[in-house]
């Protein structure tokens, strides 16, 4: 494995993760370093659908969506720190640990999810991560997550 740190645009996230609008949530991924530590960028709008109900007066984005954001993180940093790119791969929660709230997610937000491996072995079927979701270099959301990888869907 090289030490140049790697990235992904909208375009080869999109052919890494089954996910579609409106539960994309992750917009491109840098600093991919492996299958080891990945840096996830989400620009978030108002006209997202969670905005409409979640609250319209004082939209934030909900804290499942935050997670979320940082297990598609952790998604896409499998698919190229193991280049399993047009492969449909699927990834599937088994818990998440630890999990805290830190500060509000608004529109006009950019928020980072810095996602580390803390258990996995290559092409193993269980990993174990911690994400941190920030803003501005606060932090929004923590939390530890298990999955589930299935490498070959469909075999």
């Amino acid at each position: 494995m090289s030490n140049e740190l790697k990235s992904a645009d909208i375009e080869l996230i999109q052919r890494i993760l089954p996910h579609r609008y409106p539960f994309l949530l992750v917009d491109k991924v840098v600093d991919i370093d492996g299958y080891s530590a990945a840096r996830g960028i989400k620009n978030v709008t108002f006209n997202e659908p969670h905005f409409q109900g979640h609250f319209p007066s004082a939209p934030i984005m909900p804290g499942v969506t935050i997670v979320e954001a940082m297990a598609q993180t952790a998604g896409v940093m499998l698919g190229v720190g193991f280049d399993v790119v047009d492969t449909n791969l699927l990834i599937y929660f088994m818990s998440i640990d630890k999990c805290k709230f830190r500060r509000k997610v608004v529109p006009g937000d950019v928020m980072e999810m810095h996602v580390t491996t803390l258990r996995g072995k290559p092409r193993g079927k269980l990993f174990k991560f911690q994400g941190v979701a920030t803003v501005e270099g606060d932090v929004a959301a923590e939390a530890e997550f298990s999955a589930y990888v299935d490498w070959t869907p469909g075999e």
